[in-house]
């Protein structure tokens, strides 16, 4: 299992950045997906997920502002941050959610990326 992720980088507060999460080793077409980031001192923190089908869903932090898809074509995953806060501060990770039966449990996980850095200030 391969997750790359890039995309990340400086922005001002009220700027847009667009993640992407380049996957390889397993059956991404049927995989669930998710993104999660990393505050210095915090736990990980989920952040958005989305169904093998293409179904999105999101935390109460990003939600509005932040958009996930896929393109199973191109073994990707993407997450579209808009409107960014000094508070998403954070190294993303691109991670594969763990599944207990048919239940998919998108703040546990099972691999991650080695992340990209988004740093939102002034």
């Amino acid at each position: 299992v391969r997750l790359v992720e890039s995309g990340g980088g400086l922005v001002q507060p009220g700027g847009s950045l667009r993640l992407s999460c380049a996957a390889s080793g397993f059956a991404f077409e049927r995989s669930h997906m998710a993104w999660a980031r990393h505050k210095p001192g915090k736990n990980l923190e989920w952040v958005s997920g989305i169904y093998h089908d293409g179904t999105p869903f999101y935390s109460d932090a990003v939600k509005g502002r932040f958009t996930i898809s896929r393109d199973n074509a191109k073994n990707t995953v993407y997450l579209q941050m808009n409107s960014l806060e000094p508070g998403d501060t954070a190294l993303y990770l691109c991670a594969i959610p763990r599944e207990y039966g048919t239940k998919v449990e998108f703040s546990d996980y099972t691999a991650f990326g080695q992340g990209t850095q988004v740093t939102v200030v002034s």
